[in-house]
């Protein structure tokens, strides 16, 4: 009988390399293909490979211990319907992306029911998602928004793709940039079938997955991708936060670009009006961002780590002259 490929040992040293590159060293399936020069698709085989022998071990778990004091105490500062802040500890923004991405699964497999939608934006914070869950209820899952390509992140459609495997829902995905030269280009990939279907679904999202990013340089992917001049049509628009392409001012108003007719994304109009927005960030830097998106009541829901609650909290006290109408709601 022929020796399967599984048995071939270059086949088992890749398989053990891929795997360390991912579970160890937080790298993404791209970046991996990309670094060992084979098809992402590969690379997931390859993990299969992997767990089935037996070189990598999943255990089940809270990603970092719940400080429950605490999200209750961000819950009934700005209103909140979820708030879950963990204690990380210091760790690099990597090892944190990476453990609330899977806090993030922990929370929507928890929160999501068979009649939800669940929304999934584009944010590299949520790219750990999928790995903590185990099981899902089959409700659809609705891409959000376009993604941006950038090297080291997970593509936003295979996100998609995994919830949906766990959870054996339809899925509603798509392969669109979020951001593109102009508005007719724009115009044109929304009346794509793909994506028209997922923005057809999107007033039917109960729970939408987001992220924050402050508009500075590292601290928001949308900032990060625009040349400079669009840059300073943004920043002359009098934005300071945006949440996965919904742009905002510091009180956490949704304001109007000349960007807004060239993304792809949930509008703001929309995004607003959806139950529940359930965002993750991580960072004290994106401090005053999280705040902004917090205090407008864009996102009602966060997944966030202990330092960042702390800085947030802060911000809403007496004195500190970001005190603004939700701050203080019970």
């Amino acid at each position: 009988m022929a020796k399967t490929s599984v048995a071939r040992p270059s086949e088992v040293v890749l398989a053990a390399r891929a795997a360390r590159m991912y579970f160890l060293e937080d790298r993404s399936k791209v970046e991996i293909a990309g670094l060992l020069d084979i098809s992402r698709f590969r690379v997931a085989r390859l993990l299969d490979t992997a767990r089935a022998l037996g070189m990598v071990r999943i255990e089940i778990g809270l990603p970092g211990t719940l400080d429950a004091a605490l999200s209750a105490e961000l819950a009934s500062a700005f209103g909140l319907r979820h708030a879950f802040v963990y204690n990380f500890g210091d760790d690099s923004d990597s090892s944190l992306r990476h453990r609330l991405g899977e806090a993030a699964g922990e929370a929507i497999a928890d929160l999501a029911e068979a009649t939800d939608v669940v929304g999934i934006a584009w944010s590299r914070s949520l790219s750990g998602l999928a790995r903590s869950l185990t099981s899902f209820p089959p409700c659809p899952i609705v891409q959000m928004t376009g993604a941006l390509s950038r090297p080291g992140d997970d593509d936003l459609l295979d996100l998609v793709r995994a919830v949906t495997r766990v959870g054996g829902g339809p899925s509603h995905g798509f392969y669109a940039p979020m951001i593109v030269d102009d508005a007719v280009t724009a115009q044109a990939i929304r009346r794509h079938p793909d994506v028209a279907a997922a923005y057809a679904m999107l007033s039917s999202v109960t729970i939408g997955m987001v992220g924050i990013g402050a508009w500075l340089p590292g601290l928001s992917s949308i900032y990060d991708a625009l040349s400079q001049p669009d840059r300073d049509a943004v920043t002359a628009a009098g934005v300071q936060a945006e949440v996965s392409g919904v742009f905002l001012d510091a009180n956490g108003t949704p304001r109007q670009t000349p960007l807004d007719e060239r993304m792809i994304v949930t509008p703001a109009a929309l995004l607003t009006q959806l139950p529940t927005v359930l965002a993750v960030a991580y960072g004290t830097a994106k401090c005053q961002a999280v705040w902004s998106a917090l205090n407008g009541g864009v996102v009602n829901g966060l997944i966030t780590h202990a330092s960042l609650a702390r800085s947030v909290l802060a911000l809403s006290t007496p004195g500190s002259g970001l005190a603004g109408p939700r701050a203080g709601s019970g």
